[in-house]
């Protein structure tokens, strides 16, 4: 005997109420030319005009950064920084639309059906398609030598997932930013960290 529809989406609904753990997956490319960890590793933030303008927001995400920052071994220190570090932090929301041919139908009058699935039976006059609400969040890392003005090291992360509570992600893109600190892999790489429900 086949499972119910209703049976399989109470063990769906089971299963996932269970988890106490949700994945952020980053997609990170990073570029590097420091050739070892920096000796002395103190460094300041440095906003740019437009990130002046919101000074607390800017505050926040930079508590985020700092965070990820001291993991690879990099403290802050305004009076004694070798190092600049500039940020950058986005989240926008996408609708995506798609084609579900397995959406539950009704026919005109020839009585309840799938859509793509016996067709010729059961006719549907509205197109079945399904809404999905993404959140797309990118973060950003400029690594600056003060004394040379050289930049030492660039990072960008992006993760789209349908969570939209920033706060909760963007310190964990830093942390998958700065994974590989001072001497990353070369190219895209995809970096999968655990936070809690």
């Amino acid at each position: 005997m086949k499972p119910t529809l209703g049976a399989l989406l109470a063990a769906v609904l089971l299963l996932g109420g269970c988890a106490t753990t949700r994945l952020i997956d980053s997609d990170v490319r990073s570029f590097s030319s420091l050739p070892a960890a920096p000796a002395s590793a103190a460094y300041r933030f440095e906003r740019l005009p437009s990130q002046q303008s919101f000074g607390e927001q800017q505050a926040q995400i930079e508590a985020m950064a700092q965070q990820a920052l001291a993991k690879v071994g990099l403290q802050r220190n305004d009076s004694a920084a070798k190092y600049s570090v500039q940020i950058g932090a986005q989240a926008q929301r996408e609708i995506r639309y798609d084609y579900d041919p397995w959406w539950p139908g009704w026919g005109p009058g020839w009585g309840p059906g799938w859509r793509g699935h016996g067709a010729m039976f059961w006719p549907h006059p509205f197109p079945a398609y399904s809404e999905t609400r993404l959140y797309k969040h990118e973060v950003s890392l400029i690594l600056r030598d003060l004394a040379s003005s050289q930049l030492v090291y660039e990072t960008h992360a992006m993760h789209d997932g349908l969570w939209a509570d920033s706060a909760a992600i963007w310190p964990v893109m830093f942390e998958a930013a700065l994974s590989g600190f001072p001497n990353p892999p070369p190219g895209m790489r995809r970096v999968n960290i655990e936070i809690p429900r």
